[in-house]
C-alpha cells in the first residue's frame, strides 16, 4: 500500500470495476429489498441534499446486500416538465426564436436533443458518489414504457370516475403560461398597499351613518372589474339594513349585490369586502355559496375558448365581460391597469386612501412571477376517495414514517386534501390522452384508434388531441411500479414491489410521497385484490444547511457542490461558480467576498468516503443538518487513520495462524474481540432503526479509539518481544488481521472505496475468498465471544496508563523519561492486575518500577491519579526543573489572565451584547469559560510544584 491515503487513486477505478462486474445487480438468495432512487430533475446537477440522501440509500443497500438480501436499487431521472421547457426555451431565445416558431413537434425534438447531450450529468455524479445502483435498470420518466404506464393510469382513473375535466380556479403563472399546483406556489412577505375605495349604493340606499356609499379595502384594485358582490358579516349591525341591496360598480356600471357571509371580518378595514370569484380563491368559495357569477377579466375571450386550445394568459385584461369592461383598459398589463384604475377612482373622488400594508405575495417557485388566480378548464384527480385508503395504510402500520412525527404532517394534509389539478399548458411532458371533436365533446383513451373504436367514430369525425400535458408529479407518482414494467405483470414487478424504503426530504411529502401512496394503492393490487403500498417505510431526513444553519441557496451564495468537496476546487473557480448567473452586481460582490473569506485556500480534496461518512454521522432523526467542513476534514483524518492502521497490520499480519496452527490469545486480544462483538451488534441495531448517526458513532469509536489507539499499542509489546511464545505472537497477528477485516465489512456501507481497497489486500491474510467486499457476509455478533473479565481488566489498565500520561502532561515531563510509580489502597484485584500486566505497563507507560505501598505508609510528595479506589503516585523530586517549570506556568497564567480580561470586557460592554448576533455572543461566553477553566487548572499545578 502507498504510504499516504490518496482517495483519487482508488475511487474511480474501483467504481468502474464494480459496475463492469455487475455487482450492483440483484443477486442475493434471500428476500428482496428494494429502494427506488427519488428521481432528480434531468435539468440539474446534484446538490448537497442529493449527496446526503444518496449516502443514506447506499448505506442501506450495501448493508442489506451484505446480509444476503436480493437487493435492487433502481436509478432514474425525472423529465421535469416546467424546468426543462424553460431551459430549452431560453436557449431558443438566445437565437431569436421561440417554441411557437418551431411548432410542437420540432420543439420536442430540440428538447430530446438537449436531454441526450446533457442528461447524463446526473448519472456521472451519482457514480462519483459511489452509489451502487443497478445501472442496467436506469429509467427516465419519458421512456416509452413509463409513458405507456402514464397513459394507462390516466385512462383507468378516468374510467373509475377519479379523473375529470372541470372549470375551477387555478394558480396561473403568467410568465410560463401554465397552471401550477398550490405546492408550487411560494408565499413571500412583502410590503405593499391597501387601497380604500368608495362603491356608491344603488337605488338611493344609505348607510347607518347616512353615507350613500360603502368603503371597500383591496390589495388588488384591478380585479374590481370582475367584482360580483360586496360582502359584510351577517352579525355586523352597521350593515344589517343593506344586506340584499346593491352597489353600482364604479368604472363599469354594473349593479352587484350586498351579501352576508361569515368570511367577512368586521375588524378588517370598514368590514366591507369586494368579492371577485374568478380571481381569488377565498372569493371563489364565497361565490359558490351565494351562486355568484364567475367573471374572467383576463385574457381575450378566455372563458369561451375551446377546451383543446392553448391558453396564453399573460396578465392582460380581456376585451369584455358581456361588454362591461371599459375599452381603455382592454389589453393592459394587470399592473398598468392597476395604475389607471386607481387614477380613475381618484379623479372620480372615489379613492379614500392608500395605506401601507404587509402582504403575502404568491409567486411561482420556478418563474418567480406573481401568481394570478384564474378561472379555467383543467383536468383534475378526485383525491378524497384515493386519500382514505392511503390514510388507513399509515394508520394500520403497512407504511411507517421514520421519524414517526412526520405521520402527523401527512395526516393533516391528507385529511383536508383538495382535488389535484394535473394538467399543464406545456409541450414537454406526457400529453393528456384525450381527444375533442368539433363540438368540444371529450373522449379519453389510450390512443386515437381506441377512442374511435370505443365510441364508434368514423374517419369523417375530426378529432384533436388535448394540447396539455400532465403535471410531472403525476408520472413520478407511478415511479415505484411503472419502472418495474407495470401494467404488465413482469417478474421484476412481482419480485421487487412493494419496495422497502423511500428516502426523502420532508419538503416533498405532499408533492410526491402522498401522491405515490394514493396512486399505487388504487392501481396496483396483490393476487387477492388487496392494494399494494409503494413502500413499507418512509425515512424522512432534514434539509442540508450551511454551517450557520442557513438554507443553501444561490442568492445567499452558500451553496456547496458535493463533487467540489470530493475532488477539491480552487478559490477562483469556486468564486466563479457561486457568482455565475447573478444579475445583481451588488449581490455578486457580496457573495464573492463571503466566499473568499470562508474559503481562502479553496476547498481541499477530501474524497467520497470522508463526505459520505460525514453525511451519515449527521443523519439524526429528521432534523435539519448543519454541514460543517471541519467534520469532513475530521473524517478525512479518520480515513487516514484506517489507512495507516492497515499498513501496520499488513506488515505484521504474516503467519497469523490461518492454517490451523496453535494460537494463544492475550488479554488485549480477548478484549478487542469482545469489543468487536458489541460493535457488530450496535451498528446492526442502529442501521435497522435508521439511526445512521449512532451507527457511524459506534463504528468511529471502535476503529479509532479502541482498535487504532489502544489495541495496536497493546499488540506491540507482544510482537516486539523476541522471547514471547510463537503461539502468543501468532494469536495477536491473527487478531490484528481478523478484527480489522470485520471492521472493514462493518464500515463498507459508509465508506465503500477505502474498505474495498484495504480488504482486497487483507482478505488473503485472513484466509477469505471472494472478489469484492460488498458481497461478503455482514458481520454477526457472537455473544459467546464477549469477555467481560477481559473488558474489565483492560479498562483498568487504560485508566492507569491515562493517569500517568496526564501526570506527564500536567507536569511537563517528557514521554520518554521513565517514571517510578507507587500505588496505595490497592485491592487484591488491583494487585493481581498489576502483577499479571507488569511488563505491559512498564513498556507502554514508560514506567521504571511499580511499588505497592502499605495503606499507612508515607509517600513522597507526588502527583496523584486515581484508578477506582487505588491511588497512583508519581514522586516529583528530580523529574522536573522546578524553577523553569514555574516560569513557564507564570507566563501561561499571565496570557490566560489577559484573555479572561479581554473577553470579559467584551461581554460586559452593553453595546456589544445588544448588537452582536446571538451565536457570536455564545462563542465569546464559551471562550471565556474555557479560559477560566484552564486558568484554574494551571493555578492548581503552580501550587503543587511550588510545594516541592
Amino acid at each position: 500500500m502507498d504510504k499516504t491515503y490518496q482517495p483519487h487513486a482508488i475511487e474511480t477505478s474501483w467504481y468502474q470495476t464494480w459496475e463492469s462486474e455487475n455487482y450492483f445487480a440483484p443477486q442475493g438468495a434471500g428476500d428482496s429489498y428494494t429502494i427506488m432512487i427519488p428521481p432528480p430533475n434531468v435539468t440539474g446537477s446534484l446538490h448537497m441534499g442529493h449527496g446526503f440522501n444518496n449516502a443514506i440509500m447506499d448505506a442501506l443497500i450495501r448493508f442489506r446486500r451484505m446480509q444476503g438480501r436480493n437487493t435492487l436499487w433502481q436509478p432514474g431521472t425525472d423529465h421535469a416538465g416546467i424546468a426543462t421547457q424553460m431551459l430549452v426555451e431560453r436557449q431558443l431565445e438566445a437565437t431569436g426564436q421561440n417554441r411557437h416558431d418551431l411548432g410542437r413537434e420540432k420543439f420536442l425534438e430540440k428538447v430530446w436533443e438537449w436531454k441526450d447531450q446533457s442528461g447524463g450529468n446526473i448519472s456521472r455524479q451519482i457514480r462519483r458518489l459511489g452509489s451502487s445502483v443497478d445501472w442496467s435498470r436506469e429509467r427516465f420518466t419519458m421512456d416509452d414504457g413509463l409513458s405507456e404506464a402514464v397513459k394507462e393510469a390516466f385512462v383507468r382513473l378516468h374510467e373509475d370516475g377519479l379523473i375529470y375535466r372541470g372549470k375551477r380556479l387555478v394558480n396561473w403563472d403568467t410568465k410560463l403560461h401554465t397552471a401550477i399546483s398550490d405546492l408550487e406556489v411560494e408565499n413571500h412577505d412583502e410590503k405593499g398597499f391597501l387601497w380604500n375605495l368608495k362603491y356608491p349604493l344603488a337605488d338611493g340606499a344609505k348607510t347607518a351613518e347616512g353615507h350613500d356609499y360603502l368603503i371597500v379595502a383591496t390589495t388588488r384594485p384591478e380585479t374590481m372589474l370582475g367584482d360580483a358582490a360586496v360582502a359584510v358579516n351577517p352579525n355586523d349591525e352597521r350593515y344589517q339594513a343593506l344586506i340584499g341591496k346593491f352597489v353600482e360598480l364604479p368604472l363599469v356600471g354594473r349593479r352587484i349585490p350586498i351579501i352576508a357571509d361569515d368570511y367577512c371580518d368586521p375588524e378588517f378595514g370598514t368590514g366591507c369586502v369586494k368579492i371577485t370569484p374568478a380571481h381569488d380563491f377565498n372569493d371563489y368559495e364565497v361565490g359558490k355559496r351565494h351562486n355568484l357569477p364567475l367573471l374572467n377579466i383576463f385574457d381575450k375571450n378566455a372563458a369561451v375558448l375551446p377546451a383543446c386550445q392553448v391558453f396564453n394568459l399573460d396578465g392582460t385584461l380581456n376585451e369584455s365581460i358581456d361588454g362591461k369592461i371599459p375599452a381603455e383598459y382592454v389589453g393592459l398589463d394587470r399592473f398598468e391597469a392597476r395604475k389607471q384604475i386607481v387614477a380613475a377612482f381618484d379623479a372620480a373622488g372615489l379613492l379614500v386612501s392608500v395605506d401601507d400594508h404587509n402582504l403575502k405575495v404568491p409567486k411561482g417557485d420556478r418563474s418567480g412571477t406573481i401568481i394570478e388566480p384564474w378561472l379555467t378548464d383543467q383536468w383534475y384527480v378526485s383525491t378524497k376517495p384515493l386519500a382514505e385508503p392511503a390514510i388507513a395504510a399509515v394508520e394500520d402500520g403497512r407504511i411507517q414514517f421514520v421519524p414517526k412525527q412526520y405521520e402527523n404532517m401527512y395526516f393533516s394534509w391528507m385529511r383536508d386534501i383538495q382535488d389535484w389539478c394535473i394538467s399543464r399548458q406545456l409541450w414537454w411532458g406526457h400529453r393528456i390522452p384525450a381527444w375533442y371533436d368539433e363540438s368540444g365533446k371529450v373522449y379519453v383513451g389510450r390512443d386515437e384508434a381506441e377512442v374511435r373504436a370505443k365510441h364508434n367514430l368514423g374517419p369523417d369525425v375530426a378529432l384533436q388531441q388535448d394540447n396539455d400535458v400532465l403535471d410531472t408529479w403525476f408520472s413520478s407518482g407511478l415511479w415505484t411500479f411503472s419502472t418495474l414494467g407495470w401494467p404488465q405483470q413482469t417478474e421484476f414487478l412481482k419480485t421487487f414491489h412493494s419496495t422497502d424504503v423511500l428516502v426523502t426530504g420532508f419538503d416533498i411529502v405532499f408533492f410526491w410521497v402522498a401522491r405515490m401512496i394514493m396512486l399505487t394503492m388504487h392501481l396496483v393490487k396483490n393476487e387477492d385484490g388487496t392494494p399494494q403500498v409503494p413502500f413499507k417505510t418512509v425515512y424522512v431526513h432534514g434539509l442540508v444547511r450551511d454551517g450557520q444553519g442557513q438554507k443553501m441557496s444561490k442568492s445567499k451564495g452558500n451553496v456547496l457542490d458535493p463533487l467540489d468537496i470530493i475532488d477539491g476546487i480552487d478559490l477562483e473557480t469556486l468564486v466563479q461558480k457561486r457568482t455565475s448567473g447573478l444579475m445583481q452586481p451588488k449581490l455578486a460582490k457580496k457573495i464573492e467576498k463571503q466566499t473568499r473569506d470562508e474559503f481562502a485556500d479553496g476547498i481541499a480534496s477530501y474524497g467520497t468516503d470522508a463526505l459520505r461518512f460525514t453525511f451519515c454521522s449527521l443523519a439524526s432523526t429528521g432534523r435539519d443538518i448543519k454541514f460543517d467542513m471541519g467534520r469532513v476534514e475530521g473524517y478525512r483524518n479518520f480515513c487516514n487513520k484506517i489507512w495507516n492502521a492497515a499498513r501496520y497490520v499488513l506488515d505484521k499480519g504474516e503467519d497469523c495462524g490461518q492454517n490451523g496452527e496453535e494460537v494463544e490469545l492475550t488479554l488485549a486480544d480477548r478484549w478487542i474481540i469482545s469489543q468487536l462483538q458489541r460493535t457488530e451488534a450496535e451498528v446492526t441495531r442502529q442501521l435497522d432503526q435508521f439511526r445512521f448517526d449512532l451507527a457511524a458513532q459506534a463504528l468511529y469509536e471502535f476503529i479509532w479509539n479502541q482498535y487504532c489507539d489502544w489495541y495496536l499499542e497493546l499488540s506491540k509489546p507482544v510482537l516486539w518481544d523476541e522471547n514471547a511464545p510463537i503461539e502468543r505472537q501468532r494469536g495477536t497477528r491473527r487478531t490484528l488481521v481478523r478484527v480489522l477485516e470485520v471492521a472493514l465489512r462493518l464500515a463498507h456501507p459508509f465508506m465503500p472505496f477505502i474498505t474495498e481497497e484495504i480488504w482486497q489486500r487483507l482478505a488473503p491474510l485472513a484466509g477469505i475468498q471472494g472478489k469484492t467486499i460488498m458481497l461478503q457476509p455482514w458481520p454477526v455478533a457472537n455473544e459467546a465471544r464477549i469477555d467481560e473479565a477481559a473488558e474489565s481488566d483492560i479498562e483498568w489498565l487504560k485508566t492507569l496508563m491515562l493517569g500517568t500520561r496526564n501526570i506527564r502532561a500536567e507536569m511537563n515531563i517528557g514521554p520518554g523519561k521513565p517514571l517510578a510509580v507507587f500505588v496505595k489502597n490497592a485491592s487484591a484485584e488491583d494487585q493481581r492486575r498489576l502483577s499479571e500486566n507488569d511488563a505491559l505497563l512498564k513498556k507502554l507507560a514508560k514506567l521504571e518500577s511499580i511499588t505497592v505501598l502499605a495503606d499507612d505508609a508515607e509517600a513522597p510528595l507526588s502527583a496523584t491519579a486515581l484508578v477506582g479506589d487505588m491511588e497512583v503516585l508519581v514522586p516529583m523530586a528530580g523529574l522536573i526543573d522546578k524553577g523553569a517549570e514555574l516560569a513557564r506556568l507564570d507566563k501561561e497564567i499571565a496570557r490566560l489572565q489577559g484573555e479572561v480580561q479581554r473577553v470579559g470586557g467584551k461581554l460586559s460592554n452593553a453595546a456589544f451584547v445588544d448588537k452582536a448576533p446571538a451565536e457570536v455572543i455564545d462563542k465569546e461566553r464559551a471562550k471565556l469559560a474555557e479560559a477560566e477553566q484552564a486558568l484554574g487548572k494551571l493555578a492548581e499545578q503552580h501550587a503543587r510544584i511550588s510545594s516541592l
